[in-house]
């Protein structure tokens, strides 16, 4: 007698630490995509959670191996679940209150300086300041999402990220409209104000990553902090630069090609936070139908 075939997929979950930006969650899907077994897997920068499914535990150990290699922490919300039906877990434990503070500081750094530097783009002129401001916002509000993980629901995780997600857009739609504009009616910014600035922008993004630093869980979550740290700063510098070139050139055009860049940038981070959120909704709608 023929026995009946059994499904040995391997279903599971896991609350990804380390993301702060829409290509953080592409670069660990395309690499989960690469490790041989894996059917399917789905990381939302909106929830924080990546969703796997693999033919065995091998493969699924192996995604764990390169995820972690990538410099992300993963903590797994679910024993393997063969032929599961991939419903949504309950949350994991709570997130030690030191590094909740820790992260705390992070948002208002990041969002404080996001408001400050805008300020500092509309009085200094300058298009690019005003896109590395929304950068910091972003960042914030993505770590104020790692916050909200801790213990709301996914359906409210995905409404607030969805908002949030929007508002970015929004803001990030308003900075490529004035920079067009002042394609069409060149103003000179203010060099000087763009430097300092951008050199300020530096230092709180090492600011934050010392925060954060003393707790670190192991190598790959330093070097992880490390990682963006490094990322954020690289648009810093892009801002000082844009700011020598625009007193050497004596023309606007560098801080309005820095400007679109960045704000391209953020708005495909926008874009894949709301994309995600929906995406979270759906489940959660699916979970509680279940």
């Amino acid at each position: 007698m023929t026995q009946p075939h059994h499904d040995v997929r391997e279903i599971s979950r896991y609350r990804v630490h380390g993301m702060d930006c829409a290509s953080c969650a592409m670069k660990i899907e395309g690499a989960a995509h690469g490790v041989t077994g894996v059917e399917e897997v789905r990381v939302s920068i909106a929830s924080q959670l990546m969703s796997l499914i693999t033919n065995d535990a091998a493969s699924t150990a192996a995604v764990e191996r390169t995820v972690t290699d990538l410099g992300y922490r993963l903590d797994r919300l679910d024993a393997p679940e063969p032929g599961g039906d991939g419903a949504v877990p309950g949350d994991p434990a709570h997130l030690a209150p030191g590094y909740r503070r820790a992260l705390w500081t992070v948002v208002v750094l990041n969002v404080g300086y996001g408001v400050v530097e805008m300020a500092g783009g509309f009085v200094a002129g300058s298009q690019a300041l005003k896109a590395d401001a929304l950068d910091f916002v972003g960042d914030g509000l993505i770590t104020f999402l790692g916050l909200l993980a801790i213990g709301w629901s996914l359906a409210w995780r995905a409404r607030s990220a969805l908002l949030q997600g929007q508002f970015l857009g929004a803001l990030g739609c308003g900075v490529l409209v004035n920079t067009a504009y002042r394609v069409l009616v060149l103003n000179e910014p203010a060099a000087e104000l763009m430097g300092l600035f951008g050199a300020v922008a530096l230092a709180v993004n090492v600011a934050a990553a010392l925060v954060l630093i003393p707790h670190r869980a192991g190598d790959a979550n330093v070097r992880a902090v490390w990682l963006f740290s490094r990322n954020d700063a690289i648009g810093n510098l892009a801002v000082v630069t844009a700011a020598g070139l625009v007193w050497w050139t004596a023309t606007p055009w560098p801080d309005l090609v820095v400007a679109v860049v960045i704000a391209g940038l953020f708005l495909h981070s926008a874009w894949r936070i709301v994309g995600d959120a929906r995406g979270d909704l759906a489940q959660a709608r699916v979970g509680a139908a279940g």
